[in-house]
Parts: C-alpha cells; sequence; structure tokens
C-alpha cells in the first residue's frame, strides 16, 4: 500500500477573512469557502455539535493547498503560551518557495506579519526566515539563490 498524494494541510485560525487575505497575499488563491457541520463533520473530528466554516487555498499551477478552519462551535482552544515557539512538539511550520523574499515579507507585513528571527542567507544556495501570520501561523519562505 502507498500513499497517493497529500491533499492539503489544515491550520485553525480565529479570523477566517484576514487569513485569508495573508495568504492572499502571500500569492495563494482561494479556491472555495464553505459551512461544515452536522453529525458526520462531528464524528471524524471527535467534536460534538461541530461547526466550523473552512476555506481552501491553492497554489496557483501548482498542487499545494492550505485548509483554513474557523470553529463556531465548540469554539477554537488558544494555545499558551499564546505565540509558541517553532521548537513546539507536534507543531513546526509550513514552508513556501518565494522567488523574492523582501516583496514577500513587505506584502506580508501589511497583513500583520512579523520576523520571528531574521532573513538569514543558507550558503550560497537559500535565503530562509520564519515569520508569525495570523491566529499565531508560523510560515517559513526560502529564496533559491541563483
Amino acid at each position: 500500500m502507498t500513499i497517493q498524494r497529500m491533499d492539503n494541510v489544515g491550520i485553525v485560525v480565529d479570523d477566517l477573512d484576514a487569513a485569508i487575505a495573508f495568504f492572499t497575499a502571500l500569492g495563494m488563491e482561494l479556491e472555495g469557502r464553505m459551512a461544515i457541520e452536522g453529525n458526520w463533520a462531528g464524528r471524524v473530528v471527535g467534536l460534538e455539535n461541530m461547526r466550523s466554516e473552512i476555506a481552501m487555498m491553492r497554489i496557483p499551477n501548482a498542487s499545494g493547498r492550505l485548509e483554513l478552519a474557523r470553529y463556531h462551535h465548540p469554539e477554537a482552544i488558544g494555545s499558551a503560551p499564546e505565540n509558541i515557539a517553532p521548537n513546539t512538539l507536534g507543531l513546526h511550520r509550513v514552508m513556501f518557495a518565494v522567488d523574492d523574499i523582501e516583496d514577500t515579507l513587505t506584502r506580508l507585513r501589511a497583513h500583520g506579519a512579523q520576523l520571528v528571527g531574521e532573513v538569514t542567507r543558507f550558503e550560497d544556495s537559500y535565503l530562509l526566515c520564519y515569520l508569525r501570520g495570523p491566529s499565531g501561523i508560523i510560515l517559513a519562505l526560502a529564496q533559491q539563490l541563483s
């Protein structure tokens, strides 16, 4: 038995509109948005009377997708501390390859993004950085050099 593909990465957010705007500024496109509720949904995620709304974001001309979810019932549970460190077990980051890291950071800062560390050069291969987006999401950006 083999895996066929990875369909998407799911991220829970507290403001779906802000998250859509942030990932649109990154360069993703909104593929669809819909309410998710009913007994079947609650059974899948293990939450009784679950109601949420999701937005599926896609990378143009690529297979990568990001599912953003806003829970209405039960409400999302915040993490403690609020801005958890990048080395927290079970959570790391989602990395995106970009063609211009500074331009991308400028666009994302307009949507509240903040660098976790700094933009750093890895040998002569990449410029890399971690940043925090909406709902404390940690993203990594990588710009290949030459």
